[in-house]
């Protein structure tokens, strides 16, 4: 079934052409990820199929009939709500369900209406609404309902959106960067969220690990045409290689054919044949297919920075606390050359704050920090670039000179700098406040490393780069010779660039590990599988239940509470229809109906909790 049709859609600015005559459809089941260079469009494309852009030429038609939320990178919220506010004001067809069958109860008279409004709160499982958002917002770390907007922080407010945009239980959500502002605990519980819901998805996003795990289909917009690849994100980068491979080879004998065609013309045959008509006129094709050339240009990355001292970084037994909350206690590290760390952990456990501590922007409240007198810090902060109003590119880089100094006394011009990062000549005289996302992040990047730094430190680079940079950045990194500190939710990123992490787990506690990303996941799976097997053996000793289904992970309590959670959950089930019959034929009054309410209501949430205890019981006892 069709949910989207994208019919010939067309976008400029100015001069300036995104994209013109683009055409295709989202159908029911589908789970799209948009992949594009920055600047290209991404965001122009989804803002148009959301209704919140129109196209300079084409149509979006959308199936009737059917919901569609959009998330985008900068929701707007109404500052004056509550969290709990924004979602209970929403446009969510449950919230319009919970209305009508509150209003009716106060007209209890009218128990047609009343039976209607029942039912429709039975067809839409709006009873446990309120504990479904609340679950949502909790593993989306805005637990303090009653708080403001106005005082949320960006990340907060997407991810508040994100609740919003999941509670409306869409036929299709179209989502910009959802994974943006999200920690690592976040996008994992997203992606088993997406795995379990049945959504239809569109969306733009740069983590490769949450397309690999969560799409099954890629559509890249390349030079200006749409390519679909019916896969995950391997199966695109396999296809889209030999694609590439294709391209070339075709383009080199499409050259040969052009030289030797072209050898023909210049004799000027002097019969107009039929046949050589025909191949004069085919000339200009030959021509066009020939000359046909992909701009795959690459950031050019290149550094003169100063070798490193004995001394670099020395943490000596520093601290730090924001009034009750312990961010990190008595932290001791001695950086040495080349040490490429990760830093992982919850949002709000003192990554960032870590980073301004080693860069003296911030104050431990005990212990010190020595930095070596050859260190060059290299800051790449989430907050990115300055902007100052009427600046244009080309000045932001005059900042640091005309000239730039490179590797063995050469040097280069602002200009050459900024072609090396993918701002032509016409790019660079746009002003900096009408970039895309993504091209003011490699604009900020460019300011960074151009300054020859030594020691580089990098909270959340890959927010907005488009998935080309990011590539070349890795390979940059791989090949950086100074030490390295990295923070990032994008774990494809993690395992390709580090080998050693610092792991944030609040409270206070810091773990020391050395691996990548995916050793660390492994290395706590693990652990978990032991916690399990030593339950399991301790209560082979006293019973022999295990016999029964010797590949359980359940301990004995556990497997007890198995096999019994199944008759309590068919008797919750019975009161349950028993209760919802009486509606109908039970002469009650309002008051009684309101109480009645009340109890079918927590029936309802403790079927819930108990199914899904039974399911996460199920899974263990299935070694999943």
């Amino acid at each position: 079934m069709n949910y989207l049709s994208v019919e010939n859609i067309a976008k400029s600015y100015g001069e300036r052409v995104l994209f013109k005559n683009i055409s295709f459809g989202i159908n029911e089941g589908q789970k799209i990820g948009f992949v594009a260079k920055n600047g290209t469009g991404k965001t122009s494309i989804l803002n148009i199929i959301g209704g919140f852009d129109t196209p300079d030429e084409g149509n979006i038609v959308i199936r009737k009939n059917i919901t569609v939320s959009f998330l985008p990178q900068e929701p707007i919220l109404d500052p004056n709500l509550t969290i709990e506010g924004i979602i209970n004001t929403s446009e969510n067809k449950i919230i319009k369900v919970i209305a009508a069958y509150e209003k009716s109860l106060l007209n209890p008279e009218d128990s047609e209406a009343l039976q209607i409004a029942f039912d429709d709160m039975e067809s839409h499982h709006a009873w446990d609404f309120e504990t479904k958002y609340k679950q949502i917002l909790f593993k989306l770390k805005l637990e303090n309902l009653e708080q403001k907007v106005n005082t949320l922080s960006g990340g907060q407010k997407k991810r508040l959106a994100l609740a919003n945009a999941l509670l409306a239980q869409p036929d299709l959500l179209i989502m910009d960067e959802p994974t943006n502002h999200l920690d690592l605990e976040m996008i994992e519980w997203l992606e088993n969220f997406f795995a379990k819901e049945n959504i239809t998805l569109f969306m733009v996003t740069h983590d490769r690990f949450f397309l690999e795990r969560v799409c099954n289909e890629i559509v890249e917009l390349d030079e200006g045409n749409l390519y679909g690849y019916k896969g995950n994100y391997s199966y695109y980068l396999e296809k889209r290689d030999a694609r590439i491979e294709n391209f070339v080879s075709e383009t080199t004998k499409a050259k040969q054919l052009y030289n030797k065609e072209l050898t023909w013309m210049r004799r000027q045959p002097k019969a107009r044949t039929t046949k050589s008509k025909s191949r004069i006129d085919d000339f200009a094709e030959i021509k066009s297919r020939a000359h046909q050339r992909r701009n795959d240009h690459e950031v050019q990355l290149e550094l003169n920075m100063e070798r490193l001292g004995t001394k670099i970084v020395e943490l000596h037994n520093i601290s730090k606390s924001f009034d009750d909350i312990h961010l990190f206690k008595s932290f001791e590290y001695n950086f040495q050359r080349g040490d490429r760390i990760g830093i992982i952990g919850k949002n709000g456990t003192g990554k960032s704050t870590f980073l301004n501590i080693i860069t003296g922007s911030l104050i431990p409240d005990s212990g010190k920090v020595i930095i070596g007198d050859t260190v060059k810090f290299g800051y790449y902060t989430q907050k990115g670039i300055n902007i100052k109003e009427g600046q244009k590119v080309i000045d932001v880089v005059r900042e640091f000179g005309d000239y730039i100094p490179l590797k063995k006394g050469r040097q280069i011009s602002a200009q050459q700098l900024l072609e090396r990062f993918l701002f032509d000549r016409k790019k660079q005289y746009d002003f900096v406040d009408k970039l895309s996302g993504g091209e003011r992040k490699r604009l900020y990047l460019c300011t960074v490393l151009i300054q020859n730094p030594n020691f580089l430190i990098l909270d959340e680079p890959t927010n907005d780069l488009d998935i080309v940079t990011l590539n070349v950045l890795e390979n940059f990194l791989l090949d950086f010779p100074g030490c390295l500190i990295v923070v990032s939710h994008d774990r494809y990123f993690m395992d390709k660039i580090v080998d050693h992490l610092f792991v944030f787990k609040g409270n206070g506690e810091f773990e020391d590990f050395p691996g990548n990303y995916s050793d660390y996941r492994t290395y706590e799976d693990s652990k978990v599988a032991e916690k399990y097997e030593e339950s399991s053996s301790s209560s082979k000793s006293k019973t022999n239940w295990k016999a029964v289904n010797n590949k359980s992970k359940l301990s004995y309590n556990e497997q007890k509470e198995y096999n019994k959670i199944e008759k309590v959950i068919a008797t919750l089930e019975a009161k349950k229809e028993d209760l919802e019959s009486k509606f109908a034929t039970e002469n009650w009054d309002s008051e009684e109906i309101n109480n009645q309410s009340a109890i079918l209501q927590q029936l309802i949430k403790d079927i819930e909790v108990k199914t899904e205890r039974w399911f996460e019981l199920s899974a263990k006892s299935e070694g999943e």
